[in-house]
């Protein structure tokens, strides 16, 4: 086992900060390693091997923190050690120093967040890794681009981040998005070996409130549907979408974009949810058909209007047509008197509302549209005949009438 000691090395102009560095000896060789910590003479304790501070110090919290960052880095270097030890094989303390150094550069957030974020692509998550990407961005923010060592993650790291999330008028459920990715990333080290888990995230809260109603009544969607838009083409097809999605099951936007022609025969849509990869078999019918009518044929593979022209950015298309539809749907929301915020995915709530309405049974439309879990949809559209769930939307669809 090496012996590992913490020292402060002077500078040598006088009154200047020294450097605190690691000595790492293993059989009789001797190795150093410097840090990035600056101290003054006054604030080192030869006898402890430690910096000191006092109460009435400026530098009081800085000195604190680089006391913290030293356990941190001995008991990491310890690990190592450890670790090399364990392995039966001789390694030198040059093994411990070329180890730390590794260590340093890969396990930081930031790099493992970005490591996991390419694996998550090539293994065809796209949308998990964006997920991924936009917490990593919103850390990267918080933190103003300080990095830190994933084992050096704290609980009060994870409150500070938080009530800065409160403080800029962030939604709970989005800091709980934002702290659950967090904490997948922490748990995914914590089962590589890669650091020792500290559950930095008992004090935060991590569950799923339950949003506002978003589902609009059957009276409003008609609303919807009879409005003329014919002389404003952009809030034409927002609503058009919106409809689709409602005569589609409460169809997801994604799932909208990238259906394929060949994915439409014999009168049924056949398609897996990207968010899922279950697969559901809707029936086509008149008002689908009425609307796909209103537009050209797109030249790309796609069957809606939504991605347009081959060889572009398909996901880039695809979010920026969504905002756009979002965004006219807040005009099309005013002109029927909608007080909620009317975004495609009020679509999806308002089929499974509008089911319940006409007493159709939980189980045929999918307690997963409304439910708290995903889990519990699967199992129920899993074991449903799909003509039955057809008819239920048909019930709808005549409603409308």
């Amino acid at each position: 086992m090496a012996s590992i000691k913490v020292k402060f090395r002077p500078s040598s102009v006088s009154a200047h900060e020294g450097t605190i560095y690691y000595q790492i000896i293993h059989e009789r060789k001797v190795r150093q390693l410097l840090s990035d910590y600056k101290v003054f003479p006054s604030e080192w304790d030869e006898s402890r091997s430690m910096v000191v501070t006092t109460q009435k110090s400026e530098r009081k919290s800085l000195i604190r923190s680089i006391r913290e960052r030293i356990c941190w880095d001995v008991e990491r270097l310890t690990k190592i050690d450890r670790k090399l030890d364990a392995n039966g094989m001789s390694y030198t303390a040059d093994d411990v120093v070329d180890e730390f150094n590794r260590y340093a550069h890969e396990y930081t957030l930031f790099n493992y967040m970005e490591s996991l974020i390419a694996k998550l692509k090539q293994n065809g998550k796209v949308r998990t890794s964006e997920t991924y990407k936009s917490t990593l961005n919103s850390y990267r923010k918080f933190s103003e681009d300080e990095d830190v060592m994933l084992d050096c993650l704290t609980s009060e790291m994870m409150e500070a981040y938080e009530a800065w999330h409160h403080k800029r008028g962030v939604a709970p459920n989005t800091i709980s998005f934002y702290t659950r990715i967090l904490r997948a990333v922490y748990n995914r080290a914590v089962e590589d070996d890669i650091i020792e888990n500290r559950n930095p995230f008992r004090k935060v809260y991590t569950g799923v409130d339950k949003t506002v109603k978003r589902a609009l009544p059957l009276s409003v969607i008609k609303k919807i549907k009879g409005l003329d838009l014919s002389l404003i083409p952009s809030l034409d097809f927002a609503r058009d979408m919106f409809l689709m999605s409602f005569y589609l099951r409460g169809m997801s936007f994604i799932d909208m974009a990238f259906l394929k022609k060949t994915d439409l025969k014999n009168g049924y849509v056949t398609y897996r949810r990207r968010k899922t990869g279950q697969q559901l078999i809707i029936e086509w019918t008149k008002e689908m058909q009425m609307i796909l009518d209103k537009y050209p044929e797109t030249a790309t593979d796609y069957l809606l209007p939504i991605i347009k022209n081959p060889g572009t950015n398909e996901r880039c298309t695809y979010r920026n047509v969504g905002y756009n539809i979002n965004h006219n749907l807040k005009n099309i929301a005013g002109m029927v008197g909608v007080t909620i915020p009317l975004t495609l995915y009020v679509a999806r709530h308002s089929w499974a509302s509008a089911a319940k309405s006409k007493g159709i049974p939980v189980s045929v439309i999918s307690e997963g549209m409304g439910h708290d879990s995903e889990t519990t949809t699967r199992i129920y559209l899993a074991s449903l005949d799909t003509s039955v769930v057809d008819k239920a939307n048909s019930i709808i669809l005549k409603s409308l009438k």
